[in-house]
This record gives structure tokens, sequence and C-alpha cells, in this order.
């Protein structure tokens, strides 16, 4: 007998929809999904942008840091998010 929702994540995706849209841009959704690094990365990308942005230089890691959240948001309203185990985080 094999189980269906082998593949499906316990995580909420209504949780990581709203973390995604609010603290997309210091990375909690990846935190919530379990991705800590990736979060980490978005975290001292945005850190380092608003640091910046008075120089040129701080637009480019918030326009990556930008495209990358736009990115999670829309596969995290997809239900095509997964989380740290490969795991689709699709229940509501």
């Amino acid at each position: 007998m094999v189980n269906v929702d082998a593949g499906i994540s316990t995580k909420s995706r209504l949780a990581l929809t709203l973390l995604a849209l609010f603290l997309g841009e210091l990375g909690i959704h990846r935190f919530y999904a379990g991705k800590i690094g990736t979060g980490i990365v978005m975290l001292i990308m945005t850190i380092i942008g608003y640091a910046s942005v008075w120089l040129v230089f701080g637009f480019i890691p918030l326009a990556v840091v930008w495209l990358w959240n736009l990115i999670d948001l829309i596969m995290a309203v997809a239900g095509i998010f997964k989380d740290k185990q490969g795991k689709v985080i699709k229940n509501w």
C-alpha cells in the first residue's frame, strides 16, 4: 500500500504565503520551510542592500532579493514550493 501524502509537507501553505508576502524580503518564509541557509542569504543580502542603498550598489542586492521573493511567493500561492525535505507545501 502506497502513502499518497508521502510527498506532501505538514507545513501550512497559508503561513508560508503570508510570511513570503509580508516578511519575504528578510527570508523568513524560507526559515519556516526549513531552508535556513538560503534564508540567511536573503537576510544578509537585504541588510547589505539597505546599508549601502545610499550608494548605487545597494539596489543590486535588493533587486535580487525582491525578484527571488516574488518567485517564492508565486510558488507558495501555486502550491509548488518545497520544504527542506523536498516535500511540497500544498495544504492550506
